[in-house]
């Protein structure tokens, strides 16, 4: 009996033993796979910090005051600290050639990947300059175009190492007419001070030849009126006859709130309401210089504490101009997206350091305020959105 109970316990003794040493093996292969998948999504992790901390950035401004660059510098700035990039900011003080000499500069201290806010807005062959200079350095431009109707599509395909982040120019103009004309249509009588039946409107332009300040300009009013015709009221006329143009420019190209409160003062001095022919509504390519106008209509007592408020629209929402329609001093604007932008640039900038090619680094960017461009796979646009009170 005590033989048996003696094998019958060696038995169980040798089961739990084989037991235990397969369970061991398999833990064992278990964590052999556990640490190769660990192993490789480490390599991968490292490979991709390495491609980024191997930038060395440099982003070119056309000048450093513009309102709304300003609030990408902040975004972007941000955006490539957090992705582990190295870059510098430099201004060219609305210089095309003192930027073409700051590009050639940085690659001589050893930049590797050039963004590009160009002076030259409008200009395929300068932005061509810049690829040149650039060689095999990828180049991001932003912002301003490089070229108008299509022009810049060549420039953009015949390039690998070149893309476009922007926005589809004639938009933003279409939007901000298509606000201007219904604001007017439900509120006809109360902008239409004198009570003559038309609208008389002042145009604020950013910059001749730049390509947003051309379409916003033109669409501005074209579309503005073609919501007025529809509703059986009178076309906008512009406040100043003997200005043919029918706007006026900031000579500086600076699209500034000083160059918008100087023009609005001085058009105070003839088109005023004792004179019966007071500016009843006024366009800006931007809201820097609906900042402007603003100030000197509120120097003259109008939009604010109540009083009559003469209706300012802008582009690009700013917190500023976001401010002043909250409060009621400002009637609209166009929001231009700064952090939509910034985050564009950046995960382009992501991508192209680890390898992609450019039209392959836009196609990736799954965001919806992205679209790549109809016509040229090397274009990013990012969407704008009308923001009213």
């Amino acid at each position: 009996m005590k033989k048996k109970l003696m094998a019958l316990l060696l038995c169980v003794a040798m089961t739990a033993a084989l037991v235990g040493c397969g369970a061991k093996e398999e833990a064992a292969t278990s964590g052999e796979a556990t640490t190769e998948a660990t192993t490789e999504a480490a390599t991968e992790e490292t490979a991709e910090e390495t491609a980024t901390s191997d930038v060395k950035a440099s982003v070119f401004w056309y000048e450093e005051s513009d309102v709304y660059l300003s609030s990408v510098r902040t975004a972007l700035n941000a955006e490539l600290e957090a992705a582990g990039i190295a870059y510098d900011n430099q201004f060219a003080a609305n210089d095309q050639a003192k930027q073409i000499d700051q590009i050639k500069t940085a690659i001589a201290g050893g930049s590797n990947l050039l963004i590009v806010n160009i002076v030259t807005s409008g200009a395929p062959d300068t932005a061509q300059d810049i690829i040149d200079v650039a060689g095999d350095i990828p180049v991001i431009f932003f912002n301003r175009a490089i070229g108008t109707d299509g022009s810049d599509n060549a420039v953009l395909d015949e390039n690998a190492t070149a893309c476009f982040i922007g926005t589809d120019a004639p938009e933003a103009g279409h939007m901000q007419g298509k606000m201007v004309g219904e604001y007017v249509v439900a509120n006809f009588d109360t902008v239409d001070k004198n009570g003559d039946g038309v609208i008389t409107y002042a145009m604020m332009k950013g910059q001749e030849g730049n390509v947003e300040a051309e379409f916003r300009t033109q669409y501005g009013v074209e579309d503005a009126n073609a919501v007025l015709t529809e509703a059986g009221k009178a076309e906008l006329k512009y406040f100043d006859e003997a200005n043919t143009d029918c706007y006026q420019v900031d000579q500086d190209g600076a699209w500034s709130a000083k160059a918008g409160k100087e023009y609005m003062d001085t058009n105070f001095v003839t088109y005023n309401e004792a004179a019966g022919n007071m500016i009843e509504l006024v366009i800006c390519n931007n809201d820097g210089m609906a900042e402007g106008v603003i100030a000197s209509l509120q120097d003259k007592g109008y939009n604010k504490d109540g009083a009559h408020v003469v209706p300012v629209f802008g582009v690009d929402a700013t917190a500023n101009a976001v401010a002043l329609i909250d409060e009621g001093a400002m009637t609209g604007t166009v929001k231009q997206d700064a952090e939509g932008m910034a985050a564009a640039i950046c995960q382009t900038a992501q991508a192209v350091a680890g390898g992609a090619a450019t039209t392959d680094a836009l196609a990736g960017l799954s965001d919806d305020r992205f679209s790549v461009a109809s016509d040229c796979a090397s274009k990013l646009f990012v969407a704008y959105a009308p923001y009213t009170k």
